[in-house]
């Protein structure tokens, strides 16, 4: 697969490798986003209709990117309302341990705790080996053995988010449900650009904010919930999740039932006239890439650079257990992160740092060029 550069407007003159912090708008995406914007000018164009259409083809769409039925598939404004739904309608007598990984991102370790926390449950992390040696082997094997009878939950990302360490979420989802243990994760920093099956993987709860992977503006993400949370109760209670929503003439018939499946769970006005056909013209442009073609173009583009992290000293993940569009590296003793992080800003390079790595992110819109220039920064310092 080519580049898709052309599809993007981020200036000729900067090497954009932090994707994972927050990805450049397509061309498409904008242009929708303005019609959208200009539509409002007159609201006789917006009909009863337009609350709730364009959501079902968007829930058919990640539905489509993630193997879902739509119905399971809710609209939510970020990352925390996802997963404090999905962590609120927990039952409370299916185990004491929560399991999380070391360095989880901050909304979904905020939510598990404050849950344990209030009932009672012990939260248990899973640190990342202190070896680096085959660390991602040893880690995703370390969470598999924690996994047991006493287990109520597993709350973690799809893949690491500071270091983008995969985990292997098949053999996890499969573990949890013979400890009848709930599976609920983060997607936001690989739905998008790495395959996820939530059938295959057994997952309860898959949580994706929209501004990263999924191509798409801020404040809107979406979620899977499986059958288990179509009984539950949502973060609030809005006109719009209620099964008589379309019937605008009689919203004051109130009634006890929800729109079917995960419907409840909609964040309130998530029929958005703006960021609603943003975020589907995106996921429509990803299903036509296909997330393995993503992969497979971040996997030969960043060859020359782990070749060159591997021979000069840098730690990288091994291949097998490295997400290929977004990892972390180590710097070896005599590299100053100070001075690289300079260098980096003087040749307009950016990258991320989370804990000790540098984060790199690549996508489609980067070039053979980014890649030649990020090295040769390197072999600066």
């Amino acid at each position: 697969m080519k580049n898709q550069k052309h599809l993007f407007q981020l200036p000729e003159d900067i090497h954009y490798l932090n994707g994972a912090y927050m990805s450049p708008l397509l061309r498409s995406v904008e242009e929708i986003g303005i019609k959208a914007l200009i539509r409002k000018r007159n609201p006789t164009s917006i009909q009863p209709k337009d609350f709730f259409e364009n959501a079902e083809i968007l829930k058919s769409n990640f539905g489509k990117l993630v193997n879902c039925p739509a119905k399971q598939v809710a609209i939510i404004p970020a990352a925390s309302y996802g997963l404090s739904t999905a962590v609120n309608n927990l039952p409370k007598d299916n185990g004491n341990t929560a399991l999380v990984v070391s360095e989880e991102f901050p909304s979904g370790y905020y939510a598990i705790e404050k849950w344990c926390r209030d009932n009672h449950k012990s939260l248990q992390t899973i640190k990342a080996p202190e070896t680096l040696e085959k660390r991602g082997e040893r880690w995703n094997a370390a969470i598999l053995e924690a996994i047991n009878k006493e287990t109520a939950v597993v709350l973690m990302s799809t893949i690491h988010w500071t270091d983008g360490t995969l985990f292997d979420l098949a053999e996890i989802g499969r573990k949890c449900k013979e400890n009848d243990a709930f599976f609920i994760l983060d997607g936001t920093q690989s739905v998008g650009a790495l395959p996820i099956d939530v059938e295959a993987c057994q997952i309860d709860a898959l949580i994706c904010a929209g501004y990263k992977w999924l191509m798409g503006p801020y404040s809107i993400g979406l979620a899977y919930y499986s059958e288990y949370f179509n009984n539950g109760i949502p973060l609030e209670e809005t006109w719009v999740n209620r099964s008589n929503a379309q019937n605008f003439s009689g919203l004051t018939n109130y009634v006890d039932d929800y729109a079917p499946g995960a419907g409840r769970y909609n964040v309130g006005e998530y029929g958005n006239f703006i960021l609603l056909p943003m975020m589907n013209a995106a996921i429509e442009q990803i299903l036509e890439w296909k997330t393995d073609n993503i992969q497979s173009y971040c996997d030969v583009l960043t060859k020359p650079l782990i070749s060159y992290l591997k021979e000069n000293g840098f730690w990288v993940e091994e291949d097998e257990f490295r997400a290929k569009h977004l990892f972390g590296f180590l710097l070896p003793p005599n590299i100053s992160q100070e001075i690289l992080l300079q260098k980096l800003q003087e040749n307009k390079i950016y990258v991320s740092v989370r804990g000790k790595a540098i984060r790199f992110s690549a996508h489609l819109y980067n070039t053979e060029e980014d890649i030649a220039v990020l090295i040769r920064t390197l072999r600066e310092v």
